[in-house]
């Protein structure tokens, strides 16, 4: 259902960098090397039955820092690392010799973002064309104007758990709940600068410093953007984004599905959410002639149009303002950057330094032109042989869950046959889609960063516009090759591997199958179970949001499923904070799901002649792949926003597959040791 989140996805979708490559000298595939086998990193003092995160990262965990531009590091982040290396050194490349029109278009866009002396030589002029515009709205129907002329397709709530949006609303274009075969726009809530409504309406002092430190951000910004009175404008900003925090629903009830699915035509819009010029809207967002939409928040977008007839102009005026600086300031000059880094990065994260410029060009690349970059990235980077390895990877693990299904003895027969179905029909992605994006009419200048941002993100919206009317695609993906991630697609059923997740720890291709099943094929069993946890449960094989389990399946899934609540909701990351069982609910289940059938899979591989030594193997290559470190601000930030558990507790759910335990001899009274009826069993 949701995205698997080996990386987290930073403000202003700084995702790790896309790459492009040509026919030019660069350095090869990685050769061959011999298989490694995962060992264990930790003296014996440390019993794996007591901390096996520490058991198996041990050496890792002391002698890593994290690095000064970073609020966490760990595997994931070494991956991208490395592709964002990569990606530098094709790109540079390329400008030294262009290719193709995209080609061209990712090297002049790079090009213009690295030119720090020609954006500090226009300064913020860039922005009056945008800031003239809002200060011309002088009534209602053009603050609808506006507020429709800003919204981006830029949220997908049930992939990638993009749930808000800075933008007052966010658009994500995608088949319909109940009706698959046509694409429907879906509304979701917008309009906050924070990470969530939490942190405008919980009273304590960490929230209390940060809205202090968030106004004293916006005033900032306001000034640098040459307006008048920024701290009274940031009071009236802030203010407006209260309010509408009040109507956000919250994280956990963003991730109910049944609470999403709310059909609205055109004409429900004005007796539904009253108060905002509705026709006006959608005339300037560009879907004047839509009739259906779902709307995902119905209580944020009826809270919002609300305000914006009861709010004063100038707040909005302000609000508007705001975040158009806020939202592209990473391609204005150093004042700006250093600002928004002091906010988000420093107070917010925890992060001590500012990512190098390279860096963040390569972020800003990605997000403009995430597939042309990602198809050269391949080209180089993924040869066939790996793609097959993890293909043949794929059907195992598939059997594996079909096996499981069929061992079940508390679902009934109609909900096996229909999970059966789902299976039968899943459509597996690796390494990049099957039709790359086109980019044609995207004007790229090498010499226009702040236009280059602007219009690469008004044509990711015209172009998602445009599939409106047309065919749904059901091998469409959501992810570009170049993303250290992965993803269920619930509708669709669909997964997606992209090519840069599939390298080493979670996936080499000439190391051990021990090692490669615990790594990718965990991965690859994480995402397939999403079709049948909480949340992909509640669609068919056709991708219809529907309830094909009856209800004693459902009660003994739900009683299952408390248990990992309870085991979750019980882990202290600090004296003051607990993790959050419930908002991590799903993601747990596909963690302990994936874990055992990728364990099945590589049994099957052995050919029945499993031995504690693979199974050590398979269990250390698991929690290897997971080793990370967290800045405290940045992970308590995670725990109260982030539908997947710190990656230090997805590793303990190894206590609940009885292999581990013989594996590492656990024993009673060891810490993570369970007693076998308090192991949670779903799958």
């Amino acid at each position: 259902m949701q995205a698997f989140r080996v990386l987290r996805r930073p403000p202003r979708a700084a995702t790790v960098a896309a790459a492009l490559c040509v026919a030019l000298a660069l350095p090869a595939v990685q050769a061959q090397q011999p298989a490694s086998v995962p060992t264990p990193q930790q003296p014996a003092a440390v019993l794996p039955g007591d901390d096996f995160y520490a058991y198996a990262n041990g050496e890792w965990l002391a002698a890593t820092e994290i690095p000064a531009d970073r609020g966490s590091w760990g595997a994931g982040y070494v991956v991208a690392e490395q592709t964002s290396e990569r990606i530098r050194q094709l790109i540079e490349a390329a400008a030294r010799q262009p290719g193709g029109a995209d080609v061209k278009r990712v090297a002049d866009h790079y090009q213009a973002f690295m030119n720090e002396a020609g954006i500090e030589a226009k300064g913020a002029a860039p922005l009056a064309p945008v800031l003239k515009k809002i200060e011309a709205i002088r009534d209602r129907k053009s603050l609808a104007q506006a507020l429709g002329a800003s919204v981006r397709a830029d949220v997908d709530p049930l992939n990638n758990t993009d749930f808000q949006t800075e933008n007052l609303f966010g658009v994500w274009i995608a088949q319909g709940l109940t009706d698959p075969a046509h694409y429907t726009p879906y509304l979701l809530q917008g309009g906050l600068g924070l990470p969530d409504r939490a942190y405008y309406l919980d009273e304590n002092e960490r929230m209390s410093r940060l809205r202090t430190a968030y106004q004293a951000h916006v005033a900032a910004m306001l000034k640098l953007a040459g307006c008048t009175e920024p701290e009274a404008r940031a009071a009236r900003v802030f203010e407006l984004e209260r309010k509408l925090a009040q109507a956000h629903a919250t994280r956990e009830d963003s991730a109910d599905i049944q609470k999403a699915n709310n059909a609205w035509t055109d004409k429900d819009f004005a007796a539904k959410a009253p108060g905002l010029d509705w026709p006006a809207f959608f005339a300037a967002a560009g879907l004047s002639k839509q009739r259906k939409f779902i709307v995902y928040h119905p209580g944020a977008v009826a809270g919002a149009a609300a305000l914006a007839a009861e709010m004063p102009l100038q707040a909005w005026k302000d609000w508007l303002a705001f975040h158009a600086v806020n939202q592209y300031s990473g391609v204005l000059p150093k004042a700006f950057v250093e600002q928004r880094f002091e906010f988000y990065g420093r107070t917010l994260a925890g992060t001590p330094a500012l990512s190098p410029r390279w860096k963040r060009g390569l972020s800003s690349v990605n997000e403009a032109l995430p597939e042309a970059v990602g198809k050269m990235y391949v080209e180089r980077y993924f040869p066939p042989e790996a793609k097959a390895r993890v293909q043949k990877m794929v059907a195992n693990i598939v059997d594996a869950f079909h096996h499981r299904i069929d061992r079940l003895d508390w679902m009934a027969p109609a909900t096996k046959a229909e999970a059966h179905a789902k299976l039968k029909v899943l459509y597996v992605g690796v390494g990049y889609p099957e039709k790359w994006a086109s980019y044609d009419g995207l004007e790229i200048r090498p010499d226009d960063a702040f236009g280059n941002a602007w219009r690469a993100s008004q044509f990711r919206y015209q172009r998602q516009l445009a599939k409106l009317g047309t065919k749904v695609d059901p091998k469409e993906w959501c992810m570009p090759p170049q993303l250290v991630n992965a993803v269920n697609m619930p509708m669709q059923n669909a997964l997606n591997f992209p090519a840069a997740i599939l390298q080493p720890p979670f996936f080499d291709p000439h190391g051990t199958d021990a090692a490669n099943y615990g790594g990718i094929g965990a991965v690859i069993g994480h995402e397939i179970s999403h079709s049948f946890d909480d949340q992909g449960a509640q669609f068919d094989s056709k991708g219809r949001l529907r309830d094909w389990w009856t209800k004693a399946d459902l009660e003994h899934f739900q009683q299952a499923s408390a248990a990992l609540v309870a085991q979750y909701s019980a882990y202290q990351a600090f004296p003051d904070l607990k993790l959050n069982g419930q908002l991590t609910l799903s993601e747990n289940l596909a963690d302990l799901a994936g874990l055992a059938a990728a364990l099945d899979a590589y049994h099957v591989t052995l050919g029945g002649k499993a031995t504690l030594d693979a199974d050590r193997q398979f269990f250390l290559g698991y929690a290897q792949s997971w080793r990370n470190k967290f800045r405290e601000a940045t992970l308590r930030t995670r725990i109260a926003t982030d539908g997947h558990a710190p990656d230090q507790w997805r590793v303990y759910t190894v206590r609940n597959v009885d292999e581990w335990y013989k594996a590492f001899d656990v024993q009673p009274g060891q810490k993570l040791y369970l007693p076998p009826e308090q192991r949670v069993r779903v799958w």
